[in-house]
């Protein structure tokens, strides 16, 4: 399933917080980058749900860092859908 990522990353790419990382300025909409946010990264064939640990700003751009949840993108796909309301029947 390939869809879009809110931010690109190499899921395996951590510095030395022990945090994946990867630029503020390649997020789809870097609004919702905000520390404490869960959002969509990695990569648009193999995403991943990951936390926003935290925003540091350095002379090359604003690094974020990310800790990537437990399970498999599919297991929040289907808890996401739980909580949608049902489309009313026509």
């Amino acid at each position: 399933m390939s869809m879009s990522v809110d931010i690109p990353a190499d899921l395996n790419d951590e510095d030395d917080t022990g945090f994946v990382w990867t630029f503020l300025d390649e997020a789809l909409d870097p609004s919702v980058i905000v520390p404490g946010a869960i959002v969509l990264a990695g990569d648009p064939d193999d995403p991943a749900v990951v936390q926003v640990v935290d925003l540091d700003e350095r002379p090359a751009g604003t690094i974020v860092h990310l800790r990537p949840l437990p399970g498999r993108f599919e297991d929040y796909e289907a808890f996401v859908r739980r909580l949608l309301p049902s489309p009313d029947p026509a």
